[in-house]
Order: structure tokens, then C-alpha cells, then sequence
């Protein structure tokens, strides 16, 4: 069966995109075979990736591609035939990469801060989703505990009709913490709340790309 594919994208530079994508890959590795594509020139994901192995993790447990232009779309067709996801971290901006990759997407996935900022260089990079025929899924990134600000964005983006996991990610030091040492907050601190949201985000957009 073909990979899933599931472009993680954001307008906004600084909401977490690289973050979110390496958490979920380590998540899922756990009991699938997945790969990575990092299109964005910043390559914190390939400098992530490459900590995992000078820290002694086995990289071939999750695959890294790092690639730019014309060679995106060849090498994302090689990756969907021999695994069950391949996640693609886009750069901000709406870059031609980012767009390519959005339409080969089976699911687009944006990281959004609550501050209004965020909400509103969102709607650009999922109104283009959408317009591919792309399903598109929102996650509350870096959310405060009890802050009266996330119930007013998430009202904001409920009025433009976009979807909103269920599952949100809070504030937490372990995200960054696990990154730094390249690892995933499930394998830093695997019975933490930070990896039980990462977890159950995980399982949601796995669903929500079938």
C-alpha cells in the first residue's frame, strides 16, 4: 500500500513546523515504517536528524531525505512506494516547494500558536490545501495552561471553517528539551504529558489521512 503522505506547512516562520514533524515521526516509528523529507532550506530537521546519529540512535529507523527543487517530486515518489508515511517538513512562506508538496499531500497538517498572528497567516496556506482537494488539520501548538486566549482562537478559526484536531500541544519544555538531544518526547520521556499529546496526535492525523 502507498505511503500517506502528510505535508506539515506553515506561512508563519517560528510556530513549531519542524518541531511537530520531528515528534510525530518519532511517534509513529514506534510501529511504522516512516521517512522524512525536509524541503525547507533552514534544514533544522536534517541537523536533527543527523544530532540522532552522533548521539548513537539507529537513523534508519526513520529515514531522512533531504532535497530541494526539481528532485522533490522524484524522490517523494520513490519514498511512497517503500513506506507507510512520509511527512514533509515545507518551509515557511508560500514557496513553490511548499505548494508542490502540498499537492501531493494526502494531508496537509499547520502548527498554529494561540495569538491571532498565527490565525491569520493560516488561512492563506489552508485555503490553498483546500483548493488542491487537500484535507487540511489545524493543531494548537505551545498552548498555555488555563489561558482564556486559546478559547478566543480557537473560535477564530471555527468561523472560517477549518478543522481543528482534537488533540493540542502544550507549552512544554520536554518538546524542546528532546529535540536538543535528537530524540522524540516518547523516547526522552515516554510517560510524560508531553508524550502522551504527541501520542494521541499522532493516532488522530494517522486516521485523518486514510
Amino acid at each position: 500500500m502507498p505511503a500517506r503522505i502528510i505535508a506539515v506547512a506553515q506561512q508563519k516562520g517560528g510556530a513549531g513546523k519542524t518541531t511537530l514533524a520531528a515528534q510525530l515521526a518519532v511517534a509513529w516509528a514506534a510501529n511504522r515504517s516512516v521517512a522524512l523529507m525536509d524541503i525547507d532550506p533552514q534544514s533544522s530537521l536534517t541537523a536533527w536528524h543527523r544530532l540522532r546519529s552522533d548521539n548513537g540512535r539507529d537513523v534508519s529507523a526513520i529515514h531522512l531525505s533531504d532535497v530541494s527543487g526539481w528532485r522533490v517530486g522524484t524522490e517523494l515518489d520513490r519514498l511512497r512506494n517503500d513506506y507507510d508515511i512520509v511527512l514533509i517538513d515545507c518551509p515557511p512562506h508560500a514557496e513553490t516547494e511548499t505548494k508542490n508538496a502540498m499537492r501531493a499531500a494526502d494531508l496537509v497538517v499547520i502548527p498554529v500558536q494561540p495569538s491571532p498572528m498565527d490565525v491569520w497567516a493560516t488561512t492563506p496556506t489552508a485555503s490553498f490545501a483546500k483548493d488542491q482537494g487537500t484535507d487540511v488539520r489545524l493543531v494548537l501548538n505551545r498552548v498555555p495552561p488555563r489561558s482564556r486566549l486559546v478559547e478566543a482562537v480557537q473560535g477564530m478559526l471555527k468561523s472560517d471553517d477549518l478543522l481543528l484536531t482534537q488533540s493540542a500541544l502544550g507549552n512544554r519544555v520536554a518538546f524542546a528539551a528532546s529535540m536538543m538531544e535528537g530524540l522524540g518526547v516518547t523516547e526522552s520521556e515516554p510517560s510524560s504529558q508531553a508524550a502522551d499529546e504527541i501520542r494521541a496526535l499522532a493516532k488522530e492525523l494517522e486516521k485523518a489521512a486514510r
